[in-house]
């Protein structure tokens, strides 16, 4: 047997400390004409750390079960909360020695977005309370571990894509209307935009097409609005330019 084909010696593993590794997902809706995020109580006792705060979804990573950082976010999201998420998006990565007192920790976040109607709750692994809070009083409670920065974070991205991306379409069901789709990005940005500058970036957006006219209510006047789908819902569509408030000149 040549040299070349001679079988190679079994990989040691590493003889060091590993440090834990999580994955969180920050899970946000729109409802009650406000940006809502998904928060989960976790389990009472002295050996719990952060005993009976709320915290964002999420968990260790499953070397068995999950093949990717993005299959133990799903897999975490559907176990502690029944929510399954159209979007999906890995924010960034926080560790250090003290945000877990169980040891030195690395959290993986992602952030999603999902039609309130869609989800129907459900407490599971290690939650015994799911429920969506105002996102930005969220940010004001003392959440377990450093979920209040991830979650800030998550906020910040969000916002500053909405500015220039098709992501509230997201947060809505399908079909939905064009002033209805006004009305969530608007609830996202905390301000108006302009409708008809609103309306030509969607309609020349190329994201989405036409579902039908809606039927028209009792006593509704005027013609009955119509309807959208997304072409797409792997991906958010880019514009050019970010949005203007209301009653300022369209730079698009």
């Amino acid at each position: 047997m040549s040299a070349s084909n001679a079988p190679r010696p079994a990989a040691r593993a590493p003889n060091f400390p590993r440090p834990l590794a999580s994955v969180d997902v920050v899970l946000f809706t729109v409802q009650a004409d406000a940006l809502q995020v998904l928060l989960v109580r976790r389990p009472d006792g002295a050996a719990e750390p952060f005993a009976g705060r709320w915290a964002l979804p999420g968990g260790f990573v499953d070397v068995e079960a999950d093949a990717s950082l993005l299959d133990c976010a799903l897999r975490k999201l559907r176990e502690k909360t029944g929510a399954i998420t159209p979007y999906l998006e890995q924010l960034g990565s926080w560790g250090n020695a003290t945000r877990d007192p169980r040891g030195w920790s690395a959290t993986h976040c992602f952030y999603a977005l999902v039609p309130a109607p869609s989800v129907a709750l459900q407490k599971g692994a290690n939650a015994t309370e799911v429920r969506w809070f105002d996102a930005d009083a969220a940010l004001r409670k003392r959440l377990a571990f450093d979920h209040v920065e991830l979650l800030a974070a998550a906020l910040a991205r969000l916002r500053g894509k909405v500015e220039y991306t098709s992501l509230p379409a997201f947060l809505i069901e399908e079909p939905f209307t064009l002033p209805a789709l006004q009305h969530v990005y608007e609830v996202v940005l905390g301000r108006p935009v302009d409708k008809s500058a609103f309306r030509k970036r969607m309609q020349g957006g190329g994201f989405m097409e036409e579902a039908g006219m809606r039927a028209a209510e009792a006593g509704q006047l005027g013609r009955p609005a119509m309807t959208y789908r997304l072409r797409d819902r792997s991906q958010a569509a880019l514009f050019p330019r970010t949005f203007n408030a209301r009653g300022t000149d369209d730079l698009a």
